[in-house]
């Protein structure tokens, strides 16, 4: 979404570092790109009015100017003023869910239609379970017709219930209902997905005003469409005056918009960003950290958030084993087979490496860009499938023939078979080259890095990817 954004941005910084020397007159210049730079992400007039003026007014002091890296502490202003404009100001605690002191905690899921309210009362769910909580939904949305249907097909792929009643129920009556029903299921998080309109209109506003009024929830978050740029700020200031909410969901954070909704709905409306939509499948949710939004943006990727990702996919007794097999040398296609399947499943690839810091350049070559959004994963897969188990465990035993063979079996050519063998080749060397580097620097602890990270994340990436 930031991409653009992140590019602007770091061309300014780029000429600012290649001065040895900065003036205010340089701070000016690069100050009047960034106003430019934000205005065109569509970032709210006001507020970046209001950035420009406190970062120029932080960074021409003796203490910036004058010191032995000038561009790089404006840099880091700018990290602070973004993160303060994202809400970092407040502390972690205030991204957090409130939950109640005796079950359940319920939350009122509100929005317009098409924001993917419904899809994230169900990514919510799912989040939560994963820490414990033992989740509940209900469907309160009468007003479009497929909506219960949709919210008891998610509960069904995630083996989560919903509380559901027929047609013309009073969504006020349903919301009461539910829980008493939640109490004797003994849930601990009860999720109630509330009707949307296309529009702001007095009758959805009264009734999820209604809903509230009666059912007190821990939370109310609005879901708000990252991709419909400042209609999204308007509509969750809205909201806030009607109804009262306790946070936000921006969802499309992975989509091509400029980003500009995301910068400024937290600063207009004053409430608190706690989740974030990446992606489609119900997994693709993020807590919101400010600090860590504002260092993607700045192209300083996000190495934590990685690493969370990395530790929900990867098995840390099975990284132990892969990461003693690259020691010796045994790391086999068999073991990459799994590794990238297990990279797979934390997210398209393209975003991933984004979060490694200095990759956001390299990703915005055509070349680097159309190798990760092509079929060449899939392809690798193919390949690997059509061989026998034999193969995999030892690819040193693949002649001629057995090349023709794979390559008929994948659909693929032999040039394309000999390209993975000594990719492998060449990777089974550096694992080992860096295994033994592990060893000398930290022991024991250097190895389980390697392996909890590494292993899962890094271990595919030597492969031509």
């Amino acid at each position: 979404m930031f991409e653009s954004l992140s590019q602007r941005l770091e061309s300014v910084f780029d000429r600012l570092r290649g001065k040895g020397k900065v003036t205010e007159k340089d701070v000016a210049d690069a100050m009047r790109e960034v106003r430019q730079a934000l205005l065109e992400a569509d970032v709210n007039f006001k507020l970046v009015k209001q950035f420009v003026a406190r970062v120029q007014e932080r960074a021409v002091g003796a203490d910036v100017l004058e010191s032995l890296s000038p561009a790089q502490q404006v840099i880091g202003i700018v990290h602070d003023e973004l993160v303060k404009m994202l809400g970092g100001e407040e502390g972690p605690q205030a991204s957090q869910i409130t939950f109640a002191g005796s079950p359940p905690t319920i939350i009122m899921m509100v929005g317009l239609q098409g924001s993917g309210k419904t899809t994230h009362t169900a990514k919510l769910a799912a989040y939560f379970r994963k820490s414990g909580q033992k989740p509940g939904m209900v469907a309160c949305d009468m007003q479009r017709p497929a909506a219960v249907e949709q919210l008891r097909q998610l509960g069904r792929q995630l083996d989560i219930p919903v509380y559901f009643e027929p047609a013309g129920s009073k969504p006020v009556d349903i919301a009461q209902r539910s829980v008493k029903w939640a109490r004797e299921q003994a849930i601990t998080l009860l999720l109630i997905d509330t009707a949307g309109r296309l529009h702001i209109d007095e009758e959805l506003m009264r009734e999820v005003a209604t809903i509230r009024e009666r059912i007190h929830p821990n939370e109310s978050l609005l879901v708000v469409d990252a991709m419909t740029g400042q209609d999204a700020v308007r509509v969750a200031d809205e909201f806030n005056k009607t109804v009262g909410l306790t946070g936000l969901i921006l969802t499309k954070m992975d989509g091509d918009a400029r980003g500009g909704a995301a910068l400024s709905v937290r600063e207009v409306t004053g409430v608190p960003i706690k989740f974030m939509g990446t992606g489609e499948k119900t997994d693709a949710l993020e807590p919101f950290y400010p600090d860590r939004l504002a260092t993607r943006i700045l192209g300083m990727g996000d190495v934590m958030s990685l690493i969370e990702r990395a530790r929900e996919q990867i098995d840390e007794k099975e990284a132990v084993k892969l990461t003693k097999k690259m020691g010796k040398g045994d790391f086999d296609l068999e073991d990459f087979l799994n590794q990238m399947r297990q990279l797979k499943k934390m997210g398209p690839l393209s975003q991933l490496l984004e979060m490694i810091p200095g990759m956001g350049a390299a990703l915005r070559d055509p070349e680097v860009k159309q190798a990760l959004e092509g079929d060449q994963m899939k392809h690798t897969e193919a390949i690997i499938l059509s061989m026998t188990p034999q193969e995999r465990r030892d690819p040193d035993i693949i002649n001629a023939s057995r090349k023709k063979r794979i390559a008929k079996g994948c659909g693929l050519t032999v040039q394309d078979v000999n390209q993975l063998l000594n990719s492998f080749k060449q990777s089974q060397k550096m694992m080992k080259q860096m295994m033994g580097m592990q060893k000398g620097m930290g022991g024991r602890k250097g190895r389980r890095g390697l392996g909890a990270l590494g292993g899962g994340v890094g271990g595919g990436m030597p492969f031509g990817f």
